[in-house]
């Protein structure tokens, strides 16, 4: 009898035991068919499928037929025809509603940017700081090039600040064709809000070094910042690399600057560039930038590497002077460049454009501030803003290449210079 009351409980408890395992498996499934249909649901979303109707109608994803307009041009080449150009792969939704004859202060200043897949990641946090008009070019090549464009998508897609402020621009080899990224669904496997696509491309981060791309291929900074730049119809460019961070408000300082003080037209407003430990957090204002410079934690620009490319800037008098966090935006003083000052700036939209025959590293920025000083431009250091590159530059970080591009872009730097005496043979400035 006592047996019997036993095995009776025992079959009970298997019983209920079955039972929570059958409901899990189902619940299980369930989840997987919901996450499946989500998924679906997420991928004709991004594709405007004809799952959605409006009035009878299937919806159009206007952002999908921007972009496949886009590609359907095939790109433009660059003036060497190595490079595949694809222009306003991606419109912001600022960039589309710019009509002749708008608001000129409603596009002041926009920020320049260029960069790999690897660090678009970046682009997040350079967004939330900037808050205004923003371009981007971004190089690709091989199977990035697919990563890339089916990405960038997503980003305006799913992120509404980048689809209001954001326009991307997409270069590659020439040999080299972006597609329409329909098919590509692995690409959008798991996303599904715009922290899903950055943690996509957190997977791409370091993939390799600055400049040391797969397949020997030159990375063609300069190329990228002027289609970044040709990518803005704004007044005033700042061009930056997408790994630096400009100090907070510092488009409507500006704007505020030159409304009080109207610049010249050969006028370029110096932003004193630092680079800041990796651990540390960003600095917003001038004050915070001096406290951590007093303490070593934030240092000159190139300080290890190049510090006669950034020592004309005066950071003595600049960090020395000074300045309550006000958000009243001065010019602190006016330089005149001397080699090999290669100053990051404001300029308006008819500075130079950067020589495109500077690949890789060397000699790419310095070229094109040297043809400002030619020219006849000044340069106007700010006395409050400032931007900061992420993570000590050092020596041993650099890919294996670095000293021979050196050498090859100095000599190519050479040439240019003598070239700048025919371009501007009436004026008395060397570099």
């Amino acid at each position: 009898m006592h047996l019997s009351k036993k095995c009776s409980a025992f079959k009970v408890v298997l019983s209920a035991l079955l039972i929570v395992a059958l409901l899990q498996l189902i619940y299980l499934s369930f989840l997987s068919k919901f996450h499946g249909k989500q998924q679906r649901y997420r991928y004709s979303e991004l594709f405007g499928g004809s799952g959605g109707k409006k009035n009878g109608h299937p919806e159009k994803n206007s952002r999908k037929e921007r972009l496949r307009y886009s590609l359907s041009t095939g790109g433009i080449f660059d003036n060497s025809g190595q490079y595949r150009v694809y222009k306003n792969l991606i419109k912001s939704d600022f960039t589309t509603n710019q009509k002749p004859g708008s608001d000129p202060s409603s596009n002041v200043l926009a920020l320049a940017t260029h960069t790999t897949i690897n660090n678009l990641h970046h682009l997040e946090s350079l967004l939330e700081r900037w808050q205004n008009a923003l371009s981007v070019a971004i190089f690709a090549h091989g199977q990035d090039v697919k990563f890339a464009t089916a990405l960038v998508y997503a980003l305006s897609f799913f992120c509404p600040q980048i689809q209001a402020l954001v326009d991307f621009h997409l270069v590659c080899l020439s040999g080299e064709m972006a597609s329409f990224p329909e098919q590509d669904r692995e690409h959008f496997a798991g996303l599904e809000d715009c922290a899903s696509v950055f943690s996509r491309l957190e997977t791409h981060r370091d993939k390799y070094k600055n400049y040391a791309i797969s397949g020997n291929i030159s990375y063609p900074n300069n190329l990228l910042r002027n289609v970044a730049r040709g990518g803005t119809e704004s007044s005033y460019i700042l061009v930056i690399d997408i790994d630096m961070m400009p100090s907070a408000d510092l488009h409507q300082q500006f704007l505020a600057l030159i409304m009080r003080r109207e610049p010249a037209s050969d006028e370029v407003f110096v932003l004193p560039a630092f680079e800041i430990r990796h651990a540390r957090k960003m600095p917003a204002t001038k004050t915070e930038l001096v406290q951590l410079y007093q303490v070593g934690e934030v240092r000159p620009f190139y300080e290890e590497l190049c510090p006669r490319c950034q020592a004309p800037t005066n950071y003595s008098q600049w960090v020395n002077s000074h300045v309550r966090d006000t958000g009243t935006l001065e010019v602190a003083y006016t330089l005149t460049w001397v080699d090999p000052w290669e100053p990051f700036y404001i300029g308006p939209h008819t500075v130079p454009l950067y020589d495109e025959n500077f690949k890789q590293y060397g000699f790419n920025r310095i070229s094109q501030t040297c043809e400002l000083h030619v020219a006849g431009y000044r340069f106007s250091v700010l006395s409050s803003a400032f931007v900061v590159h992420r993570g000590f530059k050092i020596q041993g970080e650099f890919h294996a290449k670095k000293d021979e591009e050196n050498k090859r872009n100095r000599v190519l730097f050479r040439s240019f210079k003598e070239g700048l005496k025919t371009k501007y043979p009436s004026s008395n400035r060397r570099c």
